[in-house]
C-alpha cells in the first residue's frame, strides 16, 4: 500500500469534501480517500504510488485546485 498526502485549496463546506473524495475515488488503483475540510488535507490510500498530475486532474475536475508545495 501507498499513501500520498496533498493539500486541495477552495473547499468550503462538505459537499466541497464530497466531490473532491468521489473524484479522487475514481482513479485506478485508489483503495481509500479521506479529505479533511478543515486543513485542506487530501490522504490517497493506493495500491501503487500515486501519480501527482492524477490527482490533480481529478481535484481540478471537482473544482478545486491541487496546492503544489
Amino acid at each position: 500500500m501507498s499513501t500520498a498526502t496533498f493539500t486541495v485549496a477552495g473547499m468550503t463546506c462538505a459537499h466541497c469534501v464530497s466531490s473532491v473524495t468521489e473524484e479522487v475515488s475514481e482513479i485506478a488503483g485508489v483503495g481509500g480517500v479521506e479529505v479533511d475540510l478543515d486543513s485542506g488535507a487530501l490522504t490517497v490510500t493506493s495500491s501503487a504510488p500515486i501519480d501527482p498530475a492524477a490527482v490533480a486532474a481529478a481535484v481540478t475536475e471537482a473544482g478545486y485546485d491541487l496546492v503544489t508545495p
